[in-house]
């Protein structure tokens, strides 16, 4: 029984590495353009202190690059699903990424640090347009299910995580407007890439009220996630969005360092995400690893202003915790609500980016006030009361579990 009980797994295991790779083109169009949307969220990363001495601003003014783009971004996902079930998948795609190439046009041609808030701000509503659509359309027409789709998306998100510090490095090492160039061209060969790749997508059954996604955060399972993915998102965009302030890098460094740090966001959301949650149950696996974040962002505390090589260790390291949550959270969202995954996914979304929102600007204030190490003991409680929701929250939960866990 053992023996067979194994061979199943292994079966299992195989079936699912083959489904991954037989996907219709229109999943891998999607995917390719998700890399490039993706990539805009780390662009910036390695030009923050060039945006900072060329624009005569502080760090914290600085970070509201982040702030006003993930803000933005979780407003508009509320609106996500009433425009993509009127429009249709395609076009809701297509009109994200639009909005993205106007406004990171815009953006590289800013003269002041407000202007360049404000754009980041439009550049948002459109990557709130794309990201949301983007997993929808996956998930409806990937071979293997949901947890390939999500699988794949997180695989995009982690190479364009990896992506953008590099090409924001080698363009921002240039000029610190190129980077944002760049971006309006990556995300102008996306529209192309979709526009000739992806069959038009057919409109929902049922068209999408603009106050679904709130009610879908009625149901407990999908509540506690979203609740737990906001304070762990704020542990998220410290590393992102601080990190290169304390390194004393210049681009290339920091470009670099996130580089390492996004390729092992892809590698471990890609290929240890699913065998931990196998293993352990998401449950057990998702509040192992947050805990394990909260380490490493103490870690992280304790080295900032003593160590630069242990932070560039840490932060790398990090970004395998990440890659773990990321897949984990995800893949919880999808499956534990009973609301239609485009509503789940708007409603949960919505809370998480709010994480996104309030790091940045908060990590660059503490530090101003109290320094670089209460930025990150302040990121380690956030991540902790994450784990903590999901421990409190786990009966809502256990329905998402694996049989036999």
């Amino acid at each position: 029984m053992a023996d067979s009980t194994a061979r199943d797994g292994v079966s299992t295991v195989s079936k699912e590495k083959q489904s991954m790779l037989k996907q219709p083109k229109a999943v891998w169009a999607v995917a390719g353009a998700s890399v490039f949307a993706f990539m805009g969220i780390g662009l910036v990363d390695p030009i923050l202190p060039a945006i900072a001495e060329n624009l005569s601003a502080t760090p914290s003014q600085v970070s509201l690059l982040f702030t006003s783009y993930f803000l933005v971004t979780a407003i508009a996902m509320l609106v996500t699903g009433f425009v993509s079930s009127r429009l249709g998948g395609k076009r809701t795609l297509l009109l994200g990424l639009g909005i993205i190439v106007i406004f990171a046009t815009l953006s590289g041609l800013s003269g002041s640090v407000d202007a360049l808030v404000g754009f980041r701000a439009g550049w948002g509503l459109g990557n709130a347009l794309f990201v949301a659509t983007a997993l929808a359309v996956m998930v409806g027409v990937a071979s293997g299910g949901a947890a390939t789709a999500i699988i794949l998306y997180e695989a995009a998100l982690g190479l364009g995580l990896s992506l953008g510090p590099l090409m924001g490095a080698m363009l921002g090492a240039w000029q610190w407007r190129a980077p944002f160039f760049g971006t309006a061209t990556a995300m102008a060969v996306a529209f192309i890439l979709l526009m000739v790749l992806l069959p038009k997508t057919p409109l929902p059954a049922t068209k999408t009220r603009l106050r679904d996604p709130l009610l879908a955060l009625g149901h407990k399972g999908l509540r506690t996630t979203a609740g737990s993915a906001l304070f762990y998102n704020y542990g998220f965009f410290t590393i992102l969005a601080f990190v290169p302030f304390i390194l004393g890098f210049d681009a290339y460094g920091i470009g670099a360092v996130f580089f390492g740090w996004g390729v092992a966001v892809a590698v471990f959301s890609v290929f240890v995400a699913p065998m931990v949650q196998r293993r352990f149950g998401p449950v057990r696996a998702l509040t192992g690893s947050l805990l394990g974040l909260v380490v490493i962002l103490a870690g992280l505390a304790l080295a900032a202003g003593h160590s630069v090589p242990a932070i560039v260790v840490l932060t790398v390291v990090s970004g395998a915790l990440l890659g773990i949550n990321n897949t984990l959270f995800t893949e919880m969202a999808m499956a534990v609500s009973d609301s239609p995954r485009p509503v789940a996914s708007a409603g949960y979304n919505f809370v998480r980016w709010m994480g996104g929102a309030l790091a940045p600007f908060l990590a660059a204030k503490i530090a101003e006030y109290s320094g670089a190490s209460t930025t990150f003991f302040v990121a380690a409680a956030m991540v902790l009361v994450s784990a903590a929701i999901i421990v409190g929250g786990r009966k809502f939960l256990t329905a998402h579990a694996p049989a036999g866990v």
